[in-house]
């Protein structure tokens, strides 16, 4: 038996193979779009997927000022940060954090299902989110994914 076709295949920065993909999330829910882009930006479907190397994709979200919260979740949902003072605790809802930088919900459900390192750091940089229907990543030609295809 030929032992060499056994080899297992590990992925490193110079065999990944980087695309630029335009996911358009309107109208759809928040987290299960936050799941989708997650796997793209980790590269989970590809068949090289190495956990400690980044081979994902970049990805371009589209229309995320268009996103949906299921239930009451835009008055519940708490967004909380401290400014590092005594009593600087602040604590913003779904609908306020929309509606002072629409693109923020998304990037806040994504960064959330990214590994807590420098590798999910680093992902994290592979992803543009622009609350309308035009980008600036034209000159890559980005492929466009119908998101409903994955949920």
């Amino acid at each position: 038996m030929n032992t060499l076709s056994y080899k297992t295949i590990s992925a490193n920065i110079k065999t990944v193979n980087k695309q630029w993909i335009v996911l358009d999330v309107k109208n759809i829910t928040l987290g299960r779009a936050a799941s989708v882009i997650a796997n793209f930006l980790r590269g989970k479907y590809k068949t090289n997927y190495t956990p400690h190397v980044d081979c994902g994709d970049n990805v371009v979200i589209i229309n995320s000022a268009f996103i949906t919260l299921s239930g009451n979740k835009w008055d519940q949902k708490e967004f909380v940060r401290h400014t590092g003072y005594p009593g600087g605790q602040r604590i913003l809802n779904a609908t306020q954090v929309h509606n002072k930088n629409n693109t923020r919900l998304v990037e806040f459900a994504v960064k959330g299902m990214l590994p807590k390192n420098k590798l999910g750091a680093n992902l994290f940089r592979n992803l543009r989110v622009y609350p309308g229907a035009e980008h600036q990543q034209e000159a890559q030609n980005p492929k466009p994914i119908n998101i409903n295809d994955y949920l």
